[in-house]
């Protein structure tokens, strides 16, 4: 018989809960390839993230931006002009994504076989 898990198992004082986005967050990692050619505006972020709703677009830039992944210039003109650019920070999680994409591309059929058995199992 295998022991049980100890009640303390994970340490409350592990960072792991200041990672800038979580490994399946739907939306930072697409924002910040938006961004890896240059400063954008809201509206040009938009059109390739047509999927995602104003407001959780907006979230994630927020979040991105106090996790200091992305700038954000406000510029004083009518209309007012607000851009988003990376930061040398948010450019050093390219290498974590890209071996998350290669991983995809790898096991991606797995993954998808192994949720069809589990949805049939689950019928």
């Amino acid at each position: 018989m295998r022991e049980p898990l100890p009640r303390d198992l994970f340490d409350p004082a592990c960072p792991s809960s200041m990672v800038p986005f979580q490994i399946g967050d739907k939306w930072a990692g697409m924002v910040l390839v938006c961004l890896a050619d240059g400063p954008r505006r809201f509206s040009e972020l938009r059109v390739p993230m047509y999927r995602v709703s104003a407001k959780v677009l907006t979230e994630t830039l927020r979040a991105l931006e106090r996790d200091g992944m992305i700038s954000r210039t406000a510029y004083e003109e009518i209309p007012p002009r607000v851009e988003y650019a990376i930061t040398d920070l948010g450019r050093t999680l390219f290498p974590a994504m890209e071996a998350c994409r290669a991983w995809a591309m790898e096991y991606l059929p797995a993954l998808e076989q192994a949720r069809a058995s589990y949805a049939q199992r689950s019928a």
